[in-house]
């Protein structure tokens, strides 16, 4: 009985010791062990090697084109993390279970940190931020501190948060970082900058991370990319010492592959045997769409452009398979038409091939995006002026002759149609052969870059045709002066066919009378023969040639032509309402080129008031301005609000000017011009008005009256708007 007392008494004592050791608050070494203990092998631990093992996945089933620059870092996709993704939630559950059950554990801050970079694995960057911030702030070790810095760094790069990157990366600069955590902060500095485009700077810390790095495909990896930023560099030398450390680092095939590519000899002599035995080696089998688009590469580079697209031709035959390096061959093309053989009408549709299959995610999407828009408005332009030219030429022909030219416009356009129906049943039909569209690879994209999936295409077609018939290939075809023409062509047809009203069909491959005819109807509707069309057609031929010489020379940097289509539109159009730009921008051209020209001369002669003239007398007049300049300004700006004010509009704007020159770089100068477009409003109407308020904003983008001209220029855009 005694014992039993005495066991009860010691169970009794151990009791408040043991519910003392659950306490996560406690600072006793007792419970602080069992919390360092439970922490580590039931959370941290499982976390931190859930997320290891996330790491290799991801890098093991990465895709990656390596004949494009490769980010330093791998990318964060969602897409790829769908095989981990149950690992990934396991990961944050157990790193959480730290933060929750075990707060007087060491091994908090090293679980907040798997934490932060789970969520930014994740791509939830707004938790992943606040997660580093947390233990940058409340963290005790320094260690952690540094890792959470340099996980908050990437989220910043993430987001596109450069400014707040680079402050981060500047703080750590001067912290004493652990041999890892120095790693890790030169990778992503080094990803940082690539991204904002900074390759010089990417490339000199990735130089000083080799030393950090131990053997390894992933060192290899980063060789690799160091040399295709010291190449794009023009670093010949150091991008060569890279590309052969690859092959010491134990690259995977493909990395040593490449390594070889790009180590190949620049003289096609050398290095076009060794490429024929890289095609014949049956290792490569998957990888001739590479070994082509090199070869294509080569022969650019010499200035052999036609064998160039040859070879990138065969790469998209042999490389159908391999969508993801399609798009990268079509924008090689694209590049070369656009910047060598300036064919903009070819290189637009391999832009728009490009964009069917490049990636959103892509780094150069955008890019491709914008080049890509302005060779739609060329093309847009230049049909248009071919378009009117032909039109005009037409309606200057006699009655006879015109007759003759339609018949034969619109037997050869049948003839086209028939073309490209029969290409298109080719095209299904090797595809339907073949089992699946890629057969339809080598074709060239300005014949179909759309028909990917032949099988839709030729499905589509027969819903069209049940849907809206047999229709001619034209724009428009649903408009309702269109269902007129078909009404009179169905009728036209009706009376001249068999029993019943039901027309004879037409012999197959010829075009029927009722056919013929409205076809023709429709061309004869479309040529200016009466003043009022000639006076539009020559309102968007004027437009045309104005707006195609402004995209020779801002975005495609063909001063030449720039000078060479303003001059023809000069000649054509010699009152057009475009003549002080189009003297403004002949000048820059001229100017480009070191040609002396008279333009500068004529714009400040003929348009003295004109906000071109303004630009070009601007800075002199600021740096020369006589003394007692600022007064006369003041002055005669007061003395025509005055005039404004009585109402006397249309002098105060000849007044205005007059004196516009002589404000130039004075502080009334922007309130001179507003009050121009004002008296403009009131003297020449309302289109001359918006001219005037967009001048404005144009002239004077740091005006303290801008705010209030583009409330004035959404006025004048309402169909309502009355100004006073």
């Amino acid at each position: 009985m005694t014992v039993t007392k005495f066991r009860m008494a010691a169970l009794y004592a151990v009791i408040p010791v043991l519910l003392s050791a659950c306490s996560q608050f406690s600072t006793r070494p007792l419970p602080v062990a069992y919390h360092n203990l439970t922490a580590r092998y039931n959370a941290y631990l499982i976390a931190r090697d859930n997320l290891r093992q996330i790491d290799r996945t991801l890098f093991q089933n990465r895709q990656e084109n390596y004949a494009q620059p490769l980010p330093i870092l791998l990318p964060l996709d969602s897409n790829a993390l769908a095989p981990v993704r149950a690992q990934l939630d396991d990961a944050i559950k157990k790193a959480s279970m730290v933060a929750e059950r075990h707060q007087n554990s060491k091994w908090l801050d090293d679980s907040y940190v798997l934490l932060g970079k789970a969520r930014l694995l994740r791509q939830d960057y707004i938790n992943a931020t606040e997660v580093f911030k947390y233990v940058n702030t409340k963290g005790r070790g320094e260690a952690e501190k540094h890792e959470a810095l340099v996980g908050l760094m990437r989220a910043y790069v993430e987001q596109g948060d450069y400014s707040n990157a680079l402050n981060v990366a500047e703080y750590l600069r001067a912290q004493p970082l652990s041999k890892e955590n120095t790693r890790d902060y030169y990778l992503t500095k080094a990803y940082l900058h690539q991204r904002r485009g900074e390759n010089a700077v990417a490339a000199a810390l990735l130089e000083e991370t080799f030393p950090l790095l131990d053997q390894g495909e992933a060192t290899a990896r980063l060789h690799l990319i160091a040399g295709q930023l010291q190449e794009q560099l023009g670093k010949p030398e150091l991008a060569r010492k890279h590309f052969a450390a690859v092959q010491r680092n134990r690259p995977s095939y493909e990395q040593s592959f490449y390594a070889d590519i790009y180590l190949m000899d620049p003289d096609p002599k050398v290095s076009q045997p060794r490429l024929n035995r890289m095609l014949s080696d049956r290792k490569n089998a998957d990888l001739k769409d590479k070994i082509y688009l090199t070869m294509g590469q080569q022969e650019a580079r010499r200035g052999n452009y036609p064998q160039a697209i040859l070879y990138w031709q065969q790469a998209i035959q042999v490389g159908a398979a391999n969508t993801a390096q399609i798009p990268f061959t079509y924008l090689e093309m694209a590049g070369l038409y656009a910047d060598k053989l300036h064919d903009y009408g070819k290189a637009k549709a391999y832009y728009d091939s490009t964009l069917a299959l490049l990636p959103p995610q892509s780094p150069n999407f955008a890019d491709v995006q914008k080049r890509k828009k302005v060779l739609d408005e060329f093309v847009r332009f230049q049909s248009t002026i071919t378009l009117e030219d032909s039109l005009q030429q037409l309606a200057r022909l006699n009655p006879a002759a015109l007759d003759r030219r339609l018949d034969q416009l619109v037997e050869s356009r049948w003839q086209e149609q028939q073309r490209q129906q029969a290409d298109a049943e080719r095209i299904v039909g090797q595809a339907t052969a073949a089992g699946g569209p890629a057969a339809t690879s080598d074709i060239d994209p300005m014949q179909k870059w759309h028909l990917y999936n032949p099988t839709t295409i030729s499905q589509g077609r027969i819903e069209f045709i049940q849907k809206w018939g047999n229709r001619p290939l034209e724009d428009n075809w649903r408009r309702d002066a269109n269902e007129s023409q078909l009404t009179t062509e169905t009728m036209a047809a009706n009376s001249s066919g068999g029993q019943n009203g039901i027309p004879e069909a037409a012999a197959p491959g010829t075009l029927s009378d009722a056919d013929r005819r409205a076809r023709k109807e429709q061309l004869y509707a479309s040529i200016p023969l009466t003043p009022d069309a000639l006076r539009l057609s020559n309102q968007r031929l004027e437009e045309s040639m104005y707006n195609l010489g402004k995209l020779y020379k801002i975005s495609l940097n063909q001063p030449e032509k720039s000078i060479a289509t303003f001059s023809d539109l000069l000649t054509r159009f010699p009152a057009t309402s475009y003549k002080p730009e189009i003297y403004y921008l002949q000048m820059l051209s001229h100017d480009q080129l070191k040609q002396p020209s008279s333009w500068k001369e004529k714009l400040l002669a003929e348009f003295p008031a004109s906000s071109y003239a303004r630009q070009l007398t601007k800075v002199a007049a600021s740096a020369q301005q006589p003394q007692g300049a600022e007064s006369t300004a003041q002055r005669a700006y007061a003395d025509i609000y005055a005039l404004y004010q009585a109402n006397q509009a249309t002098e105060a704007l000849a007044r205005a000017e007059a004196t516009q020159s002589l404000t130039t770089g004075t502080t009334v100068d922007d309130k001179l011009a507003l009050l121009r477009a004002m008296l403009i409003g009131k003297v020449r109407g309302t289109e001359a008005y918006r001219q005037a308020l967009a001048e404005f904003v144009r002239d004077y983008p740091a005006s303290p009256l801008l705010s209030r001209v583009k409330e004035m220029q959404a006025a004048a855009d309402q169909p309502s708007a009355k100004r006073k």
